[in-house]
């Protein structure tokens, strides 16, 4: 991923000192496993992990002789280790190698990724509680509907993300798993002993079928999961951008000093940050089709997924860490106009007061048919007449109490409730 959208604890995760370190992690737990069951020499196996070591620079030097990367990277090991470095990988295919180390990468991202995902919903929690009782208009299909509360709107992206941030971690759950089962994956070289050993030692879960690698569909639900939790972010940005209109102006994201909105408009400020989101998740969408693309692999084996996920995982986790942080961002500094909240509310004259009249007329005795029809005549007039809806209707239906009909509290009578039910996710 390039560096603009790289944060650097993310960053140094998929760095390829990590990689490197991780596989170092493997082959080690891997010889002291073979050192206490007596298969290697525990003087040994202390040599090679006091002297064990390696430079990213020594291992490319190395794989432009043996055109194998995980072979480069023994050999440079062993010959840091020294006589006793004839055990470095002593029964392991690349995979036992290159899978489990994956794990240990995935893990790592896991808990940034929880993070991030753990601090935007709680930024959302923070504003809904804000604003539970700031009325503003509730829209659908873009068009004004009825009222709501701000406060309402954001709780559901909360709930949205806590979703999100669960379906993460069981995704980083389900990938965080090793094996060391050998070539086909048939314990041949080793044993299930030794494979326990190793992936307690890492703090790994177990794949139970290897077939020499772990099964992609893991890593297809970690990129899902990334994707919709992209989507959700998508969603927020959105609904900000659609409130930054010029014509709305509810909500304005944070705007920094100094900052500028357009090299030829100094009046410009751009709903730039969510714009920024949008296309992220775009993004992440399609590193989950890649993902799915991975499953499927010829036999016990082929490596048709290796190039794919050396992007797909690091750019996908790396960008979604950028995307949390980006909204974390806007939630804590967007602007709400609670003022130009309630203007927009009278945009369409009372007629956002249908249904409380329908239902009303209805209630005094009218059929629903004429009920609907009184009030829709009136309702348009009154948008497109831009009058009063409530006195078009003081004439229509004079049976009616207005004053009941056009209370705006009985649309926030439950928001508190609504937004109460936070408690049950916030930490």
């Amino acid at each position: 991923m390039i560096e603009r959208y790289t944060r650097p604890e993310m960053g140094a995760v998929w760095s390829e000192q990590r990689k490197l370190e991780a596989w170092l992690e493997v082959e080690l737990a891997v010889t002291d496993a073979l050192a206490d069951a007596g298969a290697v020499p525990a003087a040994d196996a202390i040599a090679i992990r006091e002297r064990a070591a390696f430079t990213v620079e020594a291992v490319k030097e190395r794989e432009r002789v043996t055109d194998h990367d995980v072979a480069a990277f023994v050999d440079v090991v062993a010959g840091a280790v020294g006589e006793e470095g004839r055990w470095v990988h002593h029964g392991l295919t690349s995979s036992d190698v290159l899978d489990t180390a994956l794990a240990l990468q995935v893990l790592q991202a896991g808990r940034l990724l929880g993070a991030g995902a753990r601090a935007y919903r709680d930024a959302l929690v923070r504003r809904a509680r804000e604003h539970a009782g700031t009325l503003c208009v509730g829209r659908t299909h873009g068009v004004h509907a009825e009222p709501t509360t701000f406060g309402i709107k954001l709780a559901g992206f909360a709930f949205e993300a806590d979703r999100n941030l669960r379906r993460i971690e069981r995704a980083v759950e389900g990938a965080a798993v090793g094996a060391i089962s050998g070539a086909v994956g048939t314990y041949a070289a080793g044993g299930p002993e030794l494979e326990a050993e190793v992936l307690g030692r890492l703090g790994l879960a177990r794949e139970d079928v290897s077939t020499q690698v772990v099964a992609r569909d893991r890593h297809a639900e970690l990129l899902a999961s990334v994707a919709v939790a992209g989507a959700g972010l998508e969603r927020f940005a959105t609904e900000v951008r659609h409130l930054q209109r010029t014509e709305v102006r509810e909500v304005e994201e944070p705007f920094r000093s100094g900052q500028k909105g357009s090299s030829a408009m100094p009046h410009k400020r751009n709903p730039i940050v969510s714009e920024r989101i949008t296309g992220v998740a775009r993004l992440l969408r399609g590193y989950c089709q890649a993902g799915l693309e991975n499953v499927a692999l010829w036999h016990e084996r082929d490596i048709s997924h290796s190039s794919v996920e050396r992007v797909a995982l690091p750019d996908a986790t790396i960008l979604l860490d950028y995307a949390h942080h980006l909204a974390v961002r806007v939630v804590d500094g967007m602007t709400v106009h609670a003022d130009r909240m309630r203007e927009n509310l009278e945009a369409t004259h009372g007629a956002l007061f249908s249904q409380r009249a329908l239902l009303a007329l209805v209630e005094s005795g009218r059929s629903r048919d004429e009920a609907y029809r009184v009030v829709q005549e009136n309702a348009q007039r009154a948008w497109h007449e831009s009058t009063p809806f409530r006195g078009l209707l003081a004439e229509a239906a004079p049976e009616l109490d207005l004053d009941a009909v056009f209370d705006p509290e009985a649309f926030v009578r439950h928001a508190a409730e609504i937004v109460g039910r936070l408690d049950e996710i916030a930490d």
